[in-house]
């Protein structure tokens, strides 16, 4: 007896793992039937389990639609806590995440559809989920505010939330048309709260994960241009404005038809005008506080190199005109230190001493 019963309950969950989805059970809910199960070979629930969920299911959506949502939350609680592994499991958080949307409380919504998430994968609704959840981390940042007491006490706005719930829109969904969005958005919350070096992660996930998104060439240049904003100027370490020089090229050259060429071609000239400078600095540190004419020689060549056709190598071109004759002298006086110091020293003739 007990042999076979194990066997029918592996024989049904087998079934319900791989049967087409029009053979699946799934919960309706009309208002003069109550909820009733339909998807032909799946359909049936029976046992006195089932009536009991199906009882308080029905008591739980009446309370819903007169207005009692106190009273169906409630009920609904008590059908994902002692029937969580039936059918009626996912629909009662899917109730539940919908009265608590209706009172605003998007915090107890969106936990509710992540158990969704986590415990029913395969839930007929799954993709309607994630678009709630998506939903719900857009109005939070743009400043929804949940309310307490029953819907009835606003409280204040917590558009930092909104982060975690795109996360989790991404970890959820990674091949949804919703990931790309939310790592995008991501980012721009982190610019706004002055977290850079996050959002430089979240465009760099965009980027590689979703590298033919419609978005990927904004995340380009949103990145470039959040590089540029964390170099501090000419006098700084400057591997910030070498990334962004990078990330504005690779924006140009992978998509040159987009409409923000003249944007990206702009901050390309800034960052590259940033480098020059910084070359610049240290060529007028030797020039005038070391007088080491080959030094700065070397950085002023540096300065027109990194930017050839600019204001700054024209500036560089100037300077290394004016050093001309003392780098002359400086350059002739090294080479005879340097020939002076290669060239070899006499041997010494070895005296023999006789005792």
């Amino acid at each position: 007896m007990r042999r076979s019963r194990l066997f029918l309950t592996l024989a049904i969950i087998l079934v319900a793992a791989f049967a087409p989805a029009g053979l699946r059970a799934e919960l309706v809910w009309t208002p003069g039937t109550g909820w009733q199960v339909e998807g032909g070979a799946l359909a049936v629930v029976s046992g006195e389990e089932g009536r009991n969920a199906l009882e308080l299911m029905n008591r739980a959506r009446a309370a819903e639609e007169s207005g009692s949502n106190r009273r169906a939350l409630r009920l609904y609680k008590k059908v994902y806590r002692s029937y969580g592994k039936s059918l009626y499991g996912p629909e009662a958080y899917f109730r539940t995440a919908q009265v608590r949307l209706a009172q605003h409380n998007y915090t107890k919504a969106f936990v509710a559809y992540q158990q969704i998430i986590s415990l029913y994968p395969n839930y007929e609704k799954f993709d309607f989920v994630i678009s709630e959840q998506y939903r719900i981390a857009s109005a939070v940042a743009a400043g929804a505010r949940n309310r307490w007491m029953w819907g009835t006490l606003p409280g204040f706005p917590k558009r930092e939330n909104a982060i975690g719930y795109y996360e989790y829109v991404v970890a959820n969904a990674p091949y949804s048309d919703y990931a790309p969005l939310a790592l995008m958005n991501v980012a721009k919350l982190h610019k706004r709260f002055r977290s850079k070096i996050e959002a430089i992660d979240a465009l760099d996930r965009m980027i590689s994960f979703y590298p033919n998104s419609i978005l990927t060439p904004e995340a380009y240049l949103r990145m470039a241009q959040t590089r540029a904003s964390l170099v501090d100027g000419p006098e700084y370490d400057q591997r910030s404005a070498i990334d962004s020089v990078t990330y504005f090229q690779d924006f140009l050259l992978v998509f040159p038809g987009d409409p923000s060429v003249a944007v990206a071609e702009k901050g390309l000239d800034s960052m590259k005008t940033e480098l020059a400078n910084s070359k610049m600095k240290m060529a007028e540190f030797y020039h005038y506080k070391r007088h080491n004419y080959i030094a700065a020689k070397v950085f002023y060549n540096e300065a027109i190199t990194l930017y050839p056709n600019s204001p700054v190598a024209i500036k560089a071109r100037g300077r290394l005109d004016k050093i001309a004759p003392k780098l002359a002298e400086q350059e002739a006086a090294e080479a005879a230190r340097a020939s002076k110091v290669a060239a070899p020293k006499p041997k010494k003739k070895k005296i023999l001493w006789l005792f």
